[in-house]
């Protein structure tokens, strides 16, 4: 939840009323009370878990007296949960603001549930992303009234979703298209994973930011899938079709980064034109033997989420480099070099591979990870 008295702050700052080491000190008298007063990370678990029960006990319900309602009893049914759970987030606000934030989130994780539900129920012929676009509009105006981090990832994964859902029902028979949208997500991952700076840390960037971490891999991942041989050329799309994709794929994560970041977006746009370096290599794999350069590509940008995760000293970006890289390694001996020998040589050395190589970018891990410690203290 946003600090309610830092805007007053700034007012009474700006006004002449405080100066700057005064506003200074009560932030951190502010922080300290909030840090020592908050929850625990068991707390959280069970509030956590009880939303989780919650919200699926309400489905099950739903679900066990389905066939014997009515139309009108159904949809009552379905818009029920979603009453109930914004009113009792409403009212726990005051006496418990996880609760409330639990709540909250539970509502507006129903909505999706509702909405598509209510299309059942009426038997609406409707294009299907659009329910989508309602739920992601519906979690925007909840984030723009509570301001809560839940929101800020719900409305995080919802809005590309929608975007997504959109791309592939107009473009469901191109492997081509889906290139672009691994792109798109794998630049939107990146935009989240780097959202964190150490002079800018709330809740909701933080929140973002392990969003980030745990999609970059997979998005990388699916974008190597989509841009081998077998699919690379298979659906092609018209001129249109490719600017519209490959504008959205490229220019809504760089302008998320600069909402986010201003200026450090610049690192960014480095991972853009990464992105295009990388897909013009795949071009490479119809030439025998040229494919490396995708590979020293992919390593490449694990080294410079290493370097960048050392210049704005975030640990998250280093861990996440050395395993991009490792995996790297491991995608290239399976495929360049393990087919090439013999069985018994092929699997020494992989076993060396993982012995030595392992142990080595764990050591490099563990000296990256310690100089950025060096630099916070």
């Amino acid at each position: 939840m946003p600090q309610s008295w830092e805007k007053y702050l700034k007012r009474w700052t700006g006004a002449g009323f405080l100066d700057e080491d005064q506003a200074a000190r009560i932030r951190e008298y502010e922080t300290e009370e909030n840090r020592t007063g908050g929850f625990k990370w068991p707390v959280w678990v069970a509030i956590s878990l009880g939303a989780i029960l919650i919200g699926a006990g309400a489905l099950l319900f739903v679900a066990a007296h389905w066939d014997t309602l009515s139309p009108v009893g159904r949809f009552v049914c379905v818009l029920l949960p979603l009453v109930l759970f914004h009113v009792g987030g409403s009212l726990a606000a005051t006496r418990f603001s996880a609760l409330s934030c639990a709540l909250h989130a539970i509502g507006t994780i129903w909505l999706g549930s509702a909405i598509f539900m209510t299309a059942q129920i009426f038997n609406l012929q409707e294009h299907w992303p659009r329910g989508v676009m309602l739920w992601a509009i519906g979690s925007v105006a909840t984030w723009l009234i509570l301001r809560d981090w839940p929101h800020v990832v719900l409305s995080a994964i919802l809005v590309p979703t929608w975007l997504c859902s959109e791309w592939m029902s107009a473009n469901w028979d191109s492997e081509r298209a889906d290139l672009i949208l691994s792109e798109g997500l794998l630049l939107l991952s990146i935009a989240y994973l780097t959202s964190v700076m150490n002079s800018k840390k709330t809740p909701a960037r933080i929140a973002i930011a392990w969003l980030g971490g745990v999609t970059v891999i997979p998005c990388a991942f699916m974008m190597a899938i989509f841009g081998s041989p077998e699919f690379y050329y298979l659906g092609e799309l018209s001129g249109f079709d490719l600017a519209i994709g490959y504008g959205f794929a490229m220019l809504l994560p760089l302008i998320f980064a600069w909402l986010l970041r201003g200026r450090g977006a610049l690192y960014n746009l480095i991972a853009v034109l990464w992105i295009v370096l990388l897909e013009l290599s795949f071009n490479a794999w119809r030439v025998y033997y040229l494919n490396i350069f995708s590979y020293l590509l992919w390593g490449l940008g694990s080294i410079g989420l290493i370097a960048w995760g050392l210049k704005e000293r975030r640990k998250e970006r280093i861990n996440l480099g050395i395993l991009g890289f490792g995996l790297t390694v491991l995608a290239f001996y399976f495929s360049s070099v393990m087919d090439k020998i013999g069985r018994s040589v092929s699997l020494i050395g992989l076993g060396i591979l993982f012995l030595f190589g392992g142990w080595l970018l764990e050591k490099t891990r563990r000296r990256l990870v310690a100089r950025v410690k060096g630099g916070e203290s």
